[in-house]
């Protein structure tokens, strides 16, 4: 074998050092231009002596070669002898071959950089910044509320890391989302499930991290596979908290286990089954827990208040100028949702407060209004009754819908499912309350509907079909929703119906129909995962309020607390329900149920503008049943 040589080891050192890029080139350059411009001057020294004296000598002829190797365009005033001519004309023709490689490089180096920008390879140095690992539907709604979450504060920012072309993900947010205010939207090309990748959104200092659910088949396999990735990383003594969704129930241990104690992990599935069977009992429900999740809307704040010490949780129900106490967080992380009345506030305890925003939240300054004893009602108790329901559809979350109305409904139900498939109700577990019967119908086909004798019940479910797109899902419940509000009119509003819609954007479109609700579970998830993001211990109450054993949110009649028709405020209300050990969060005008953007829903009004509720209203309430 040959040895190498030292002809071959320059050459080999001399390769290393062009392929360092344009830094390299250029220095190689810079040596020939150098050598250029003392090669010419030296020569002109010896070969022309007196042209050369006559342009300040060799240091003279230093700078003249250099201007005309820099500028071809010197050349044409030169004078004198042959040879300093030609020394002069090799000057600047070196110069034009140094001078144009120089362009060409630097030019190239500058479309490598732009190009190396334009992959989203670069790290973000940010401190306190949102991440979000993934890309789907779920990022705008995401991003569009963390920018109203925003507003208040001087800058912020959102790391987002995805498969995804860097420069087509900052216009697809930018389409969607609109004016992003004072927040900063800072895009990434990388795989969540690299540790190297998720390195370049900076996660060690990092307020949250998001994990978005992908739109694909295994979506929950991916995110648990995410969750692990961030567990092998070293995060040192601080950490971010970790949020994130499962769509299966039963990859929520998995999930669990994967994300460690710093992650609030949701059941999305759990989340939408929940929020349908309530809606079902009390249309309306759906747009309430929007507002609470939407930062546009009324949140849930956790403050303290030294002044409200030693006083109970009914008195401080009064104790609010702007915001409204519906709970207690202790200081062992316990969370209780209206309280008995008579609690007491410890000094380390938070209140947790509905308000606008957490600026506007202030004690009361003045005593409370006067409560009008003329206005409140006094409400009938109303024993329970069976309830006939009609669920139109089946999809994997119908076993678990029928599963809770069984819990909640009273001995003697009875459910009809109507689905285009064979009965897949044989398979259910046994029931208590509820009696459940199949019939195979198509809910987009108007005789099968008028068939099933709609007006025999007091409720209809409209489940989202599956194996199909959303759009195509969102349609079908759309035309199905169109029959029953014509078979409605037709039989003078004898019955109730809720609706599971994928795509928000088509909320607006269904309202021609006039359902009584729609259950966006996937817009909801998406909020519910942005408000844990800016508080994570927001998910104990969330917990608490979709758990049927604690206090939940219910929209009652009117008339149990007000006198319908007689002028009241909203401070008598509070005290009406403060007598029934319940927490008025708001009404619901039922003249207002389709009108966007509310759709009725007033949260955390004015608690002494005039207020007359009539008997169909509805009151928001927190309350054990």
């Amino acid at each position: 074998m040959r040895r190498a040589t030292r002809w071959d080891r320059v050459r080999y050192w001399f390769d290393r050092t062009m392929s360092k890029g344009t830094p390299a080139l250029i220095g190689w350059l810079g040596l020939a231009s150098a050598a250029l411009v003392v090669v010419v001057a030296t020569a002109a020294v010896v070969v022309a002596p007196d042209d050369s004296a006559d342009n300040g000598n060799w240091p003279g002829m230093v700078w003249r070669s250099l201007l005309r190797t820099l500028d071809p365009g010197t050349m044409g005033d030169d004078t004198g002898t042959g040879p300093f001519l030609g020394l002069m004309l090799l000057a600047t023709v070196g110069g034009i071959f140094i001078v144009s490689s120089l362009i060409g490089v630097i030019t190239t180096g500058l479309e490598g950089k732009i190009a190396e920008l334009r992959k989203g390879r670069s790290r973000v140095v940010e401190h306190g910044h949102t991440v979000l690992l993934g890309w789907s539907e779920q990022v705008f709604t995401v991003v569009a509320e963390l920018v109203e979450a925003n507003q208040s504060k001087r800058k912020s920012c959102v790391a987002i890391l995805a498969n995804r072309d860097k420069v087509e993900m900052e216009d697809a947010i930018r389409d969607r989302v609109g004016d992003l205010g004072r927040t900063r939207i800072v895009c990434r090309t990388g795989d969540p499930l690299k540790i190297a990748d998720v390195e370049l959104v900076s996660p060690g200092t990092a307020r949250s991290i998001v994990i978005v659910t992908p739109e694909t088949e295994d979506a929950d396999t991916r995110v648990i596979k995410v969750l692990l990735s961030l567990g092998s990383r070293e995060w040192g003594r601080r950490r971010p908290h970790v949020v994130a969704a499962v769509h299966d129930s039963a990859n929520l241990p998995a999930a669990r286990l994967a994300g460690g104690e710093n992650a609030n992990v949701i059941d999305a599935d759990d989340v939408a089954i929940r929020l349908i069977v309530q809606s079902h009992r009390q249309s309306g429900l759906s747009q309430v827990y929007t507002d609470l999740l939407d930062f546009a809307g009324h949140e849930f704040y956790m403050r303290r208040e030294p002044a409200l010490a030693g006083t109970t949780f009914g008195d401080a129900l009064s104790a609010y100028e702007l915001g409204i106490p519906s709970g207690l967080r202790r200081a062992d992380g316990t969370v209780l949702l209206n309280p008995p009345m008579d609690t007491v506030i410890r000094t380390d305890d938070e209140v947790i407060v509905l308000a606008e925003d957490d600026l506007l939240i202030r004690l009361a300054s003045d005593p409370a209004p006067p409560v009008k004893e003329a206005a409140i009602a006094t409400a009938t108790p109303r024993a329970p009754e069976p309830e006939r329901t009609l669920m139109l559809g089946w999809n994997h979350r119908a076993p678990k819908i029928i599963e809770l109305l069984d819990e909640f409904l009273a001995p003697g139900s009875a459910l009809t499912v109507a689905a285009p498939r064979e009965d897949p109700t044989g398979r259910l577990r046994p029931r208590t309350n509820l009696a459940v019967d199949f019939v195979r119908a198509e809910p987009t086909d108007r005789p099968s509907l008028e068939a099933l004798d709609v007006g025999s019940y007091q409720h209809i479910i409209v489940l989202s079909e599956e194996g199909v797109d959303h759009k195509s899902a969102d349609a079908r419940t759309l035309v199905t929703l169109l029959h029953l509000r014509d078979m409605e009119d037709a039989l003078g509003d004898p019955f109730s119906i809720v609706s599971e819609i994928n795509d928000d954007a088509n909320r607006e479109i269904a309202q021609v129909t006039k359902a009584d609700d729609f259950v966006v579970s996937e817009k909801l998830i998406s909020l519910m995962l942005t408000q844990l993001s800016e508080n994570r211990y927001l998910y104990d109450v969330f917990v608490d309020l979709l758990d049927p054993a604690g206090s939940e949110i219910y929209l009652k009649p009117a008339c149990d607390y007000l006198v319908p028709g007689e002028e009241a405020d909203f401070a008598t209300l509070t005290e009406s329900a403060r007598r029934r050990g319940e927490v008025a969060l708001g009404y619901r005008l039922t003249e207002h149920f389709h009108e966007p953007p509310d759709y009725g829903v007033v949260l955390n009004p004015d608690k002494t503008a005039p207020l007359t509720l009539a008997a169909d209203d509805r009151v928001i309430v927190l309350a054990e049943d």
